[in-house]
């Protein structure tokens, strides 16, 4: 039986990826950081029926000796580092700590890796929020311009993914995501505060929703395809490292359109606004090219946009229900 490593187990990519790798017999450990209570932590991987076959380890990716004690307790076959401060905007104002989890903290699973267990494959979430400003649609040789600490702390930690790579023969590899969604998105970003103000507007519990900069531009797909991605690169018998895309853009207005008509609503009659919700340096479009995924790993996205949408509307609907008892 394989066994695979999972940090940021507790978050969507962690939480799919767990039911994938569950699906095809692996062993299945998180690291988990126990700053709340066990139901908030673990909500992910109860939504998916899987809470119960997910070994969970308590540690920090700021904390080198935890990590090295689960490494060597667990001795993975494959480690997956989707652990992070991943929120974009709260980067700007919580820059030292981003840097410290996001970018040091892969340095640290790096460093653990190679110290307890060097023959496991290791990959490392990095992201379209590296390309910045670059121009598009952006490949794996379009150079990084990144506008937030977010962005920067995972530029620092992908090329120490790619140092380790080449400096001591590690079987490293990133996986340049770009924007991926679910109904298992965390509420702060902007694709399920949508979803899920379009469900309570319909039901009658929210009267408006506040948005900021309507007109960027993402290529958005679904966290349940993006998780396949990542296990395929590391099935590979070279580590590569790929984007992970659909190639197609659309904008913040767009989603919030096919959200609320969804419900039958008209988005323009409810969203105001707000300049809090504009970033200091933002980022207009993000665009990726995945020929590279396509032609080696043979990926492809499974899920439209359309049916992003609509899922992750009906999935709030039905949260809503329940929890307003309507």
């Amino acid at each position: 039986m394989p066994c695979a490593l999972i940090t940021g187990v507790t978050g969507q990519d962690g939480a799919y990826l767990s039911q994938l790798l569950l699906s095809k017999g692996y062993e299945v450990h998180g690291l988990v950081r126990r700053s709340s209570s066990a139901d908030v932590v673990d909500a992910r991987l109860v939504w998916l029926g899987i809470r119960d076959k997910v070994q969970l380890h308590d540690g920090n990716l700021t904390d080198l000796a935890s990590i090295i004690r689960i490494l060597q307790l667990v001795q993975p076959d494959e480690v997956y580092n989707l652990g992070a401060q991943s929120f974009v905007y709260s980067s700007w104002n919580q820059a030292f700590l981003t840097g410290s989890v996001t970018g040091l903290g892969a340095t640290n699973m790096l460093e653990g890796v190679r110290n307890a267990c060097p023959s496991a494959r290791f990959y490392q979430a990095s992201s379209s929020e590296m390309f910045g400003l670059a121009q598009q649609p952006q490949s794996e040789s379009t150079p990084f311009y990144p506008r937030s600490p977010y962005a920067v702390a995972k530029l620092y930690a992908h090329w120490m993914t790619v140092n380790y790579r080449e400096s001591f023969g590690l079987h490293t590899c990133c996986g340049i995501l770009f924007n991926h969604e679910s109904p298992l998105r965390g509420i702060e970003f902007v694709t399920r505060k949508i979803t899920d103000a379009a469900a309570r507007i319909k039901l009658g519990v929210q009267d408006r929703l506040r948005l900021g900069n309507l007109e960027a531009r993402r290529d958005w797909g679904h966290s349940r395809d993006y998780v396949g991605a990542m296990w395929l690169m590391l099935q590979q018998p070279e580590p590569v490292d790929l984007v992970v895309a659909t190639g197609v853009t659309r904008s913040v207005r767009e989603f919030a359109e096919l959200a609320f008509e969804r419900v039958g609503l008209c988005a323009e009659e409810f969203i105001d606004i707000d300049p809090a919700f504009m970033r200091p340096a933002d980022v207009d479009v993000l665009r990726g090219d995945a020929t590279k995924a396509h032609n080696v790993l043979g990926w492809a996205p499974a899920t439209t946009f359309e049916e992003l949408v609509a899922e992750m509307v009906d999935a709030d609907l039905e949260r809503v229900k329940k929890h307003s008892h309507l």
